[in-house]
């Protein structure tokens, strides 16, 4: 089943002053995510994130193509309630507590209040704030608010949650909070959309990934395929082999008894394999090497 679907989304705006002159913020993007799925959806700054999650979330309209959540268009006013939804940059009542800004929250979602008072409770101790639930929110830090802000976008139980730069503001064992929360949604059914500047996260939770690039899907698909053949690279340790071989060969790392050597193919791999038969080494270990998410990302974006 398709939980989100995107078909030639195309997005202009006009910018200046005097002379407006339009700018395509997307370029006819094309989309799937999964139900049950993990989605990471990458690009730098200006790429065209946070307009696909406005337009997901029906805060503004599309110059072109479809977008569709749980099979009905965008702009179907009930299918907001299956969703919840953390912008990249939220702002609450600075005056309201945790515990009441829930609450609040929860009216807006037409929850009874004993249900969301349950709710209230259960979330709170989720995003690991039942600590400062009586505080205002004016005295929480920038990661408290953001855990605020995954607690609210949950409040009403969502099919499908979509989260704007959700680790921003967090330190590392709050990023390592908010990863194991979107991995424990992700078990119990939930589909995450999410976009974030942090790879390593990207990489330790999607299941599949988007990038974009002014605007533009220059990659898309499951993680696994699209870093598993980018290289044909392999990196070996080796043991007692002496200057001259590692001479012919770029070390990424050496020490007078073990080298550490990246090859570009399997025929330099056949010839250091002979060189080092030859002078008494021996090779400890034999890797291929596979490209990271981050190294893609630079990689895509600067072409």
């Amino acid at each position: 089943m398709t939980a989100i679907e995107t078909q030639n989304l195309t997005q202009d705006f006009l910018t200046g002053f005097w002379r407006k002159r339009p700018v395509r913020a997307l370029d006819g993007v094309s989309l799937q995510v999964g139900a049950g799925e993990v989605f990471g959806l990458l690009g730098p700054n200006g790429a065209g994130k946070t307009t696909t999650f406005k337009i997901l979330m029906g805060l503004i309209r599309p110059t072109g193509g479809e977008a569709r959540i749980l099979d009905a268009s965008v702009q179907n006013v009930n299918v907001r309630r299956r969703i919840g939804y953390l912008p990249e940059q939220p702002y609450f009542y600075d005056y309201l507590t945790a515990r009441e800004f829930l609450a609040y929250c929860g009216a807006l979602c037409d929850l009874p209040q004993a249900e969301a008072s349950e709710r209230t409770n259960e979330l709170l101790q989720l995003v690991g704030l039942a600590y400062s639930a009586d505080q205002q929110l004016r005295r929480f830090s920038k990661g408290m608010l953001q855990r605020v802000g995954l607690a609210q976008a949950l409040i009403n139980n969502p099919e499908v949650l979509f989260l704007d730069e959700p680790m921003s503001g967090l330190d590392p064992l709050g990023r390592r909070e908010v990863r194991d929360l979107i991995i424990n949604l992700r078990n119990r059914g939930k589909t995450i959309f999410f976009s974030s500047h942090i790879l390593t996260d990207v990489e330790a939770m999607c299941d599949r990934v988007a990038i974009l690039n002014k605007g533009r899907l220059i990659e898309s698909g499951k993680l696994s395929d699209i870093l598993k053949t980018r290289s044909n690279e392999i990196e070996v340790v080796v043991r007692g082999v002496n200057e001259a071989v590692l001479a012919q060969f770029p070390a990424l790392s050496s020490t007078p008894e073990v080298a550490r050597i990246r090859l570009k193919d399997d025929r330099e791999l056949a010839r250091l394999l002979e060189l080092a038969h030859q002078t008494g080494g021996r090779i400890v270990s034999v890797n291929p090497v596979r490209e990271s998410l981050e190294d893609l990302f630079v990689r895509e974006v600067t072409r």
